[in-house]
């Protein structure tokens, strides 16, 4: 680990254009954003049905520490979302519902960590949302520094402190502060798209295949349109 440092003064993305993202959600900014920035699979919600977005406070800490989640707290504001790692893998309960009382009422919209949390029955209680690697009930300590408001790699993604997250029942998706607005407006043009395509498809007017235009490209591949009867011909024939 680098020096540790608590960066106290960091540049945020907007917080009504990183709320319109969560809004969103993830699978739709995830393709708007030409199909980056996913956190990996590994890490997944403890509860459904949240979707939010927030600008990132980040913390990077030793396995089974949590002392810079304390050190981090201080420098979260209404709108953050709070994005912890640690230096090596650790499944380690380094969250639980007292951090997140103390989140909460700074205004924090969830926590987003490669660790472990517990208490995770009051967590879906109090409606803070997370999105972990792991449920574990194992402890930690208070003993090892750590840095907060550096960038840090959250399941093989890379979190700059203000960039937007968005989290959802689908994962977590990471927008560069500096892109935000620009995604944003791609994300509403999807929207408006999808709209449409939900209103032809459920109307029956048109299939998928002929609004996206993809005859062609089957016909291009090589793929063929036979009834059954010329199927079993010619798989008779070993054709």
């Amino acid at each position: 680990m680098t020096r540790p440092v608590v960066i106290t003064d960091i540049a945020r993305a907007d917080a009504a254009t990183a709320a319109a993202l969560g809004a969103h959600g993830v699978a739709t900014v995830h393709e708007a954003m030409g199909r980056t920035g996913l956190v990996g699979a590994g890490i997944r919600p403890i509860q459904t049905g949240a979707r939010v977005g927030g600008t990132a406070v980040t913390v990077l800490s030793w396995p089974g520490d949590n002392l810079m989640i304390h050190a981090a707290i201080e420098q979260c504001r209404e709108g953050d979302l709070l994005v912890v790692t640690t230096t090596s893998a650790s499944s380690d309960g380094a969250f639980g519902d007292l951090f997140a009382t103390a989140l909460k009422a700074r205004g924090v919209r969830g926590l987003v960590t490669t660790t472990g949390v517990r208490d995770t029955a009051d967590l879906r209680d109090m409606g803070f949302p997370v999105w972990s690697s792991a449920v574990h009930a194992q402890g930690t300590v208070k003993a090892t520094p750590g840095s907060v408001n550096v960038p840090i790699v959250v399941a093989g993604a890379t979190v700059r402190p203000g960039d937007v997250i968005v989290a959802d029942d689908d994962g977590v998706v990471v927008v560069p502060r500096e892109r935000a607005s620009t995604v944003l407006s791609a994300a509403d043009a999807r929207v408006a798209k999808e709209t449409a395509d939900r209103e032809a498809y459920g109307s029956g007017r048109e299939l998928s295949l002929d609004r996206k235009g993809l005859r062609p490209l089957l016909a291009e591949l090589g793929v063929e349109y036979l009834t059954q009867a010329d199927y079993q011909a010619r798989d008779d024939d070993g054709a």
